[in-house]
């Protein structure tokens, strides 16, 4: 076993431990227990961190036998100089606030308290780096009093957690920096991050499509550029794009309804190193009230968006807000209306989809965005009126259209959209709905891409080529003369093959198909006599 396999065998194990801890006192699948389960990993990670980080700045501190005392033994100047050197993404932690100085403190009374206030003073201190805003400008800090959530015997359920985090070190995976966290994240969400009856954000993209996004939007490098999804959720594309680009080499900006999604966004960030992005991470309505703006009170342009909106959505309550003369340009093809029946079926990806044109850098921005594939083809209403603001604006870059479950959530098909305002040139529609191969994911059966498939696709859309049955390159006149239809399967070739034979078996053919049909009418006349004869027969029965 490899030291990056062990150790995200170990990490997975502390998640379980914890899932454990929080099922004996009686807060399995309870409504709180992601948040104590997150809150308690991100306090772990955060802890091992700033050990790992002071070491490096401080010999005395890295080769002493006793490294907890030495450094407590340092003044409060002398530790506040310490901290001054640590690295943007690093919080600062007192020894006293130490995994382990609560370890010796877990059989004091009320270590509940204890263990509240440590994780509150944390989160006090390290407020202006590591908090999420929401629209109203209010910070929603790290951590919370998480032993509220236990209705007896706080302090044996505080000892237990304390008791769960000292079994090993993060440390040695800062030092030999394993690419893992993608998959610790989702492990360690997985069970708290469902489609929740549909409600904003409440998604999780699969790699493949997220991998695909990034790949296709970004094959040159780039620096110093934004990237924005506006209904960004748990963060996975973002987190994609992010390394595809480097993450010092741009800066991430979210909006998400969710406070949950916003909360395990910024622990996917702080996992991957992009804490510098966590003050642009907003919970906050987007398509009511978008938060991230310019200078001049415009709303801001992005260099890349990434988005997996919500398809469908009751947003009858905000819906007449929308559509106000305010909103005429950012909503330029309408808002749909309110239904008499279903309200919840409302088409809300189409208020997103907006949005993110409006919000893209002008001249160069670029946006990949997942959408039901019916989009793509649907010849009226407001679907068809951003297809041709797509194409007449030359923002168009191609299509993906996915096999059917790429989602194992939804039995929805999807494609993925994409724009670049550069992309003056033909445009790409690749279908790809028959790649991969199902697989049983629980109760549901989802596609799985294989990666070689996965590199066909980038492949193919980053050079352009056109190949059988697969893809092909058009150019927006050739759009519009098909009524802006984006399905691939709409501009391939009709192939029909053709075999040269002589005028006399030509000759010989026709008298053979002449023959059986002339059978064909005879066994038919024939028939119908034997039906009639039937029919007579049962009247006088």
């Amino acid at each position: 076993m490899t030291a990056a396999v062990a150790f995200e065998t170990q990490t997975k194990a502390l998640i379980d431990d914890l899932k454990s801890v929080c099922a004996n006192y009686g807060l399995g699948n309870d409504g709180n227990e992601f948040k104590i389960i997150t809150q308690v990993f991100l306090y772990k990670f955060l802890n091992d961190k700033f050990i790992y980080e002071v070491k490096g700045i401080d010999k005395n501190i890295a080769k002493s036998d006793d490294w907890e005392a030495t450094l407590k033994s340092y003044s409060k100047d002398d530790f506040e100089m310490l901290t001054y050197q640590l690295s943007e993404g690093t919080a600062v932690i007192k020894p006293e606030q130490f995994i382990s100085s609560l370890h010796t403190k877990q059989n004091e009374p009320d270590f509940a308290q204890l263990f509240d206030n440590t994780l509150l003073s944390i989160a006090e201190t390290n407020s202006a780096i590591f908090s999420v805003i929401t629209n109203g400008g209010e910070k929603i800090v790290l951590f919370e009093n998480l032993s509220k959530y236990v209705t007896d015997d706080r302090d044996g359920f505080c000892r237990a957690i304390i008791n769960k985090l000292g079994g090993f070190s993060f440390e040695r995976i800062f030092t030999e920096k394993y690419d893992f966290f993608a998959a610790i994240f989702e492990y360690l969400i997985k069970d708290y991050n469902s489609n929740s009856g549909g409600k904003y954000a409440e998604y999780f993209t699969p790699h493949a499509v997220a991998k695909i996004m990034a790949r296709c939007l970004v094959n040159e490098d780039v620096n110093s550029v934004t990237c924005y999804d506006p209904s960004a959720g748990s963060g996975t594309l973002l987190m994609n794009l992010a390394h595809q680009i480097g993450e010092s080499k741009c800066s991430i900006y979210s909006q998400d309804i969710s406070q949950k999604s916003s909360n395990l966004l910024r622990l996917n960030l702080i996992l991957n190193n992009l804490v510098h992005s966590i003050p642009n991470i907003v919970k906050g309505n987007t398509i009511l009230e978008p938060f991230h703006k310019d200078t001049n009170d415009d709303l801001k342009k992005f260099d890349y968006i990434v988005s997996n909106p919500p398809f469908k959505l009751d947003f009858s309550d905000y819906r007449e807000d929308l559509d106000s003369k305010e909103n005429h340009s950012r909503f330029f093809a309408g808002v749909p209306k309110v239904p008499a029946k279903k309200k919840e079926s409302m088409a809300i990806y189409l208020m997103f989809l907006q949005h993110i044109m409006y919000s893209l850098e002008e001249n160069k921005g670029k946006a990949a965005i997942v959408v039901p594939t019916g989009f793509i083809t649907a010849q009226s209403g407001i679907d068809k009126k951003i297809r041709k603001k797509m194409v007449e604006s030359k923002m168009l870059a191609g299509v993906v259209s996915m096999p059917s479950n790429i989602f194992a959530t939804t039995g929805t098909n999807v494609s993925i959209l994409f724009l670049d305002k550069a992309n003056k040139e033909d445009v790409v529609l690749i279908d790809a709905s028959n790649l991969g191969e199902t697989v049983k994911d629980g109760k549901n059966q989802k596609t799985v891409l294989t990666e070689a498939e996965e590199e066909q696709i980038i492949n193919t859309f980053n050079t352009k080529k056109a190949k059988d049955d697969f893809s092909v390159v058009v150019s927006y006149n050739e759009i519009k003369a098909k009524n802006y239809s984006l399905s691939p399967g709409q501009y391939f070739e009709v192939k029909i093959e053709y075999t040269d034979i002589t005028a006399e078996e030509f000759a010989s053919r026709l008298k053979e198909c002449s023959y059986n049909l002339t059978n064909l009418f005879k066994e038919s006349k024939r028939l119908e006599g034997e039906i009639k004869k039937n029919l007579e027969d049962l009247k006088y029965a």
